[in-house]
Formats: C-alpha cells, sequence, structure tokens
C-alpha cells in the first residue's frame, strides 16, 4: 500500500513538472534589451579671441567676454579700447579677430581692408545706443532743442544764458577723433545743417568717454556725450526736443541720436570665434546688451 502512494505521488510530481515546462513556451533564449544609443559628445569649444575698438563699448565687450568664458571655460577672450578707427585698423592689420565700432566702417577702410588682406569685412549690429547728451546737475539746464544741440558744439552758442541757463561760458566736451562716437555725433549733429560743418574750434577732445563723464562732473559749465551705458547719477541728462535718452525712446524711435553697435570680422568666423559671434547677438548676449543699459537688437 505504501509503495503504491509513493509511486502515485511521483506520477503527479512529474506530470506537473512537465506542466510547468510546458507553460514556458519556446526554447530560444529571450532577445537581449538594446542598448540606448550613445548620443555624440559634445564638440570641447577652445582657443583664443581678441576683441579691441570702440571705448564706448569697451565695458560691454568685457561683460560679454566674462559671460561667454563662464559657460565656455577653455575660450579666452581680450577685449581692448581705444577707439572705433583704432579697432577697424587693427582688424585691417590683422591683429584682432574682432573689431568693435560705433560707427559703420566708410568706404575707405573696406577699400583697405580688400587692398592689404583681399577680404572683405563682415558686419553685425550687436546692439544699439542712444547717445545722452550729460551736463552737471549743478547747471540747471534741462532741455535743448536738437538745433541749439548742434549749435552748442559748432560754436554758435558759447554762453549758457542763451538757451536759459546761467551766465557761463560753455565748456564742450567731445571724444578724440579716432572715436566712432565722435564721428557719428559729428555726422548727424554738428553737421545736421551743414554738411561742411566742424566742432566748435575750443572743444576738448577727450581720450575717453569715462573721461567725458569725469569733466562733466567735476565742471559746472560743461555738456558732453556718452553711450546709454556710461549714464551715472552725478551726471544729469538733458531731453533733445522733449524726449530723454533712454532704452525705451530709443526702442520706439522718440529719441533721434541714436545709432547701431557693430562688431566687424576680417574673414568668416571659425572655431570659437563663431562660436562667440553666435553666442553674442543670442538671446543670452543680448540679455547682457540689455543688462549693459544698451538696447538689445530684437
Amino acid at each position: 500500500m505504501k509503495k503504491l502512494f509513493a509511486f502515485a505521488l511521483v506520477t503527479v510530481l512529474a506530470l506537473g513538472t512537465m506542466g510547468l515546462a510546458g507553460c514556458g513556451g519556446t526554447d530560444e533564449p529571450a532577445e537581449e534589451p538594446e542598448a540606448p544609443a550613445e548620443e555624440p559628445a559634445e564638440e570641447t569649444v577652445s582657443g583664443s579671441i581678441t576683441v579691441g575698438g570702440s571705448d564706448t563699448m569697451v565695458n560691454l565687450g568685457q561683460a560679454l567676454a566674462e559671460e561667454f568664458m563662464n559657460a565656455y571655460d577653455q575660450v579666452d577672450i581680450s577685449v581692448t579700447g581705444g577707439g572705433s578707427g583704432t579697432g577697424i585698423a587693427a582688424l585691417i592689420n590683422g591683429t584682432v579677430d574682432f573689431a568693435n565700432a560705433s560707427r559703420a566702417m566708410k568706404d575707405e577702410e573696406r577699400d583697405q581692408a580688400e587692398d592689404t588682406n583681399g577680404v572683405a569685412p563682415i558686419e553685425y549690429v550687436v546692439a544699439y545706443d542712444g547717445i545722452a547728451v550729460v551736463v552737471n546737475p549743478d547747471l540747471g539746464v534741462e532741455e535743448l532743442t536738437f538745433e541749439e544741440l548742434g549749435a552748442i558744439y559748432r560754436g554758435e552758442i558759447t554762453n549758457w544764458n542763451e538757451v536759459g541757463g546761467p551766465d557761463k561760458e560753455i565748456v564742450v566736451l567731445s571724444r578724440d577723433t579716432s572715436s566712432g562716437t565722435y564721428v557719428f555725433f559729428l555726422e548727424h549733429v554738428v553737421q545736421a545743417e551743414d554738411k561742411e560743418a566742424v566742432y566748435a574750434a575750443d572743444a576738448r577732445l577727450m581720450p575717453s568717454t569715462q573721461a567725458i563723464v569725469d569733466e562733466t562732473i567735476a565742471n559746472d559749465a560743461a555738456i558732453g556725450y556718452v553711450g546709454l551705458g556710461y549714464v551715472v547719477p552725478e551726471v544729469n541728462v538733458v531731453k533733445i526736443d522733449g524726449v530723454e535718452a533712454s532704452v525705451e525712446a530709443v526702442q520706439d524711435g522718440s529719441y533721434n541720436v541714436a545709432r547701431p553697435l557693430f562688431m566687424y570680422a576680417a574673414v568668416d568666423p571659425v572655431g570659437a570665434a563663431k562660436v562667440f559671434i553666435d553666442w553674442v547677438v543670442s538671446a543670452d548676449g543680448q540679455a547682457v546688451v540689455a543688462d549693459l543699459g544698451f538696447v538689445p537688437t530684437d
């Protein structure tokens, strides 16, 4: 009896094992899961970039360089001032990768680039700028017409009492001749009515925008012009035809002493230089433009 029970138990276990084996399906091995595709490695951006030129843009250029180098730590960017003309000359001579300029390149400069290096410089508009007319807050002059501003800089109006101010000789401050702002102000303001007009003979030509700011703070009879990014509380911004220079006034066109700011390359940028200029005109670069008090391009 015990033998019969044992035989039956073995039979049941054997049948159960066969049933489990049948439930297992095919004998083919299970497919291995596909490995996720590897993403291509991001190309490392590295190298050195040199930028020179406009004093109006030197602070902006340094801020752009610093932000870019924070994102691309294997790139080194050197930014110097000296004036738009100086930067463009360096570009033509091949000593900088980019020239900052607060004016457009002149035809003769383009011709020189073609004759010297056989290249046609490439222009990038990287920001817009309003030219703020500034005086010492103690002067008490809050507004000028566009015509009065031109007459002051041509030397036709020489005393502040001619435009509602105190009886003081006007001290005219201008950038020096290497400055793109000098050229823009000459063509747009000084020569607005007479293309042969020149700056007043006694105009003081200052070596930098900061020098104009410092002299205006120190001299209560001075008048100067600076980019929006250089306006400080210690100077008074004069309204021109009732409009004060501001980002909003430049954007809506109500302030007419305004201009684009440029970066020039001698040839199509490649490598780190291309990544840099593409970044400058991108939303990231234009955020820096706005932070510095200039007007973004979009």
